[in-house]
This record gives C-alpha cells, structure tokens and sequence, in this order.
C-alpha cells in the first residue's frame, strides 16, 4: 500500500492581526482586515482540509541571514518606542515587531517543513509582507522580506543549491530582486504593472555580475488581462524554471493584480491565479520540488480572500492547468530577451 500523501500545510499565527497601520494612517490599505477576511473564508471552507500550523518568531540569526543587524535593530528600537511611520507608505506600532518577526518565522517553518519531507506544498498566510523589503531599509509596507529569507535559509543552513522565486504580486519585489541580484543560485522572476510604486522592474534588468540572466522582469501595462500573465508564465517562466532546475519553488504570492484591486490597475480574477497556482503546481512536479507560497499584497478583502482560496485549492491539487496562445506582444518581447541567456 502506498504511503499517504502529505496534507497541505497552512501557516498562520494570530500577530497577523496585531500590526495595524491604520492607527497611525486611518485610511492604510495594509489592515488586519485582509487576514480576517483569508481565514474567514478559509474555516468557512474547513481550510481545503490543509493541515494547519502555528507559525514560530523568527530568530535574529535567521533575519540576520538576509537583513543587517542595524536594520533589524531599528525595527525593534521603533516599535518598542510606540511605533511610528518609516516612510510615506510603512507605519509600525508596538505590536509591529511581533507580529514581523512572525511572517518571517513561518517562511523559515514553512520551508523547513517542506524539505523535511511533511508537506509537498504550504501557503504562508501571515502579514506584514516582505518582498519590498531589502537588506537595510523597510519600505512600502514590509518590514523584513520573508520570502528572500526562506530561499536564504534553504540554501545557506538546509542545503539547497538552487531556489526559484515567482513573484506574481502587482507591485514589483524590488527588494528581493536586489537581495539576490548577483546570485546565480537564486532565480527571481516577476511579473508586475510597469510604472506602480516602487518603479523599479524593468525588463532589460536582467541582474548584475555572476547573477546575470538569473533576474527575470515583466512589466505589463495597466489594465492588463489575465491570460498575458498566463501566458508569460507558460511559454517563458516556466521553461526557464525546468531549466534553471531547482530544489525549491517559492510564490511571492500577492493578489493585488485583482481588478477590484484598489491599489494595482490589472484586471486579473480568483480564476487568473487558480490558473497561476496550477501551473506553478505542475512545475514542481515536472521538478520533483516542493512549491511554497508567501502572502504579499492584496487590499480588496473578499477579492483577496476568493484569490486565496482559489490559490490554495490549486497548489492543493484542484483543477488543470490549461495552455494559452503566446500573447504576440509582451510574451514575444520578454522571450526575445530571456533568449539572451536560456534557452526557449
């Protein structure tokens, strides 16, 4: 008889719901609510029989194996002071630091986990995000970078020698990108709203010195319909990652592509990244590696929850990844520009 297959695995903690940049900025998209509205959905749908685990505080060691000393400090520093703003955008309260050191704890759990073997694929449902986060500064809403971290720790203390991280949030991860902008051992790839904060992303950025080729940019235009990005991802990203192969997939996983979206201009729906989760998922498995997804962005709270749900059933196992046309615009131009250092 064969073995039983690993349950999904879903992190959580409540701190989630203890940073509150509204407090300081009434009107912060970035609000407890968003979580609420996840879990919300997710209990009404008995978690999509996910297994569910607590996620553990980060140790300074394992942010240290991104960010700086002195930046981890200054978080901490503010937070216990009472909280306050760290830039246009990013407010912190006392409660802040915790509930970081959380979201960046159940990447590293999440990771953990699925290389030991308990689960095949895991979303990290915790806030605040991080993939604007670099390794000294905090910026637009992230404090440390949670993703970067987890790809961090699978390489540098689990073993890894490659790791793919898919960023499909519409603001572009300008902090991981940099995190690993002369890595060859880390692929990043993006797809984002070109001319969105922060700005950066281009598509000639391609990395710098030995991590050239290994940074992928897609900036689409506002108003951008879901079959693009399922379009780059099937004929592009996903080639270059069944030959970068990696050991260990990650998803920069935000949701504020949705048309309700009040901070992105694309018109992407929960059907758009039930799609994106199944191909990532069939990725894996063409790979043998396991697929772990990070909560980024998303402040429409019932799009945001429908998206998830929509992610999880997928990355879970629910649906087929359906082919699509190469878009003749941008599918053609990232290809011709991948073409430079894969092969299509």
């Amino acid at each position: 008889m064969s073995a039983e297959k690993p349950k999904m695995l879903y992190i959580r903690h409540p701190s989630s719901l203890e940073h509150d940049p509204s407090l300081l900025s009434p009107e912060h998209p970035d609000n407890p609510i968003r979580v609420m509205a996840i879990e919300a959905a997710m209990a009404a749908a008995d978690w999509l029989g996910c297994r569910l685990a607590e996620a553990p505080p980060a140790t300074e060691r394992e942010l240290e194996l991104v960010h700086t000393a002195e930046h981890i400090r200054s978080i901490r520093t503010l937070c216990e002071s009472g909280g306050g703003q760290i830039d246009a955008d990013t407010f912190v309260g006392t409660t802040s630091y915790q509930a970081a050191l959380h979201a960046a704890g159940g990447s590293c759990a999440m990771v953990r986990a699925l290389l030991a073997g308990e689960a095949s694929t895991a979303f990290c449902g915790v806030r605040p995000a991080g993939h604007h986060a670099d390794r000294d500064s905090a910026m637009g809403f992230c404090l440390f970078n949670n993703v970067a971290i987890a790809a961090e720790l699978a390489i540098r203390e689990l073993g890894l020698r490659r790791v793919l991280i898919l960023d499909w949030d519409v603001h572009h991860g300008n902090g991981t990108a940099e995190i690993f902008r002369r890595r060859a051992d880390v692929l990043f790839a993006s797809i984002h709203q070109a001319g969105l904060y922060p700005g950066t992303g281009a598509l000639s950025d391609t990395g710098s010195g030995d991590g050239r080729g290994y940074t992928i940019n897609v900036p689409v235009a506002k108003g951008t319909e879901g079959d693009v990005w399922l379009s780059v991802l099937e004929h592009v990203l996903v080639p270059v990652g069944l030959a970068f192969d990696p050991e260990l997939v990650l998803i920069s996983a935000g949701f504020d592509a949705h048309r309700a979206d009040p901070l992105g201009g694309c018109r992407l729906d929960e059907d758009t990244f039930a799609q994106l989760a199944c191909h990532v998922r069939d990725l894996g498995a063409s790979l043998g590696a396991p697929i772990g997804a990070v909560l980024e962005g998303g402040y429409a709270p019932d799009a945001l929850a429908r998206s998830v749900i929509a992610t999880v059933s997928a990355l879970g196992g629910d649906g087929e990844a359906e082919s699509i046309a190469p878009d003749p615009i941008v599918t053609s131009r990232v290809a011709s520009q991948v073409a430079h250092f894969w092969s299509l």
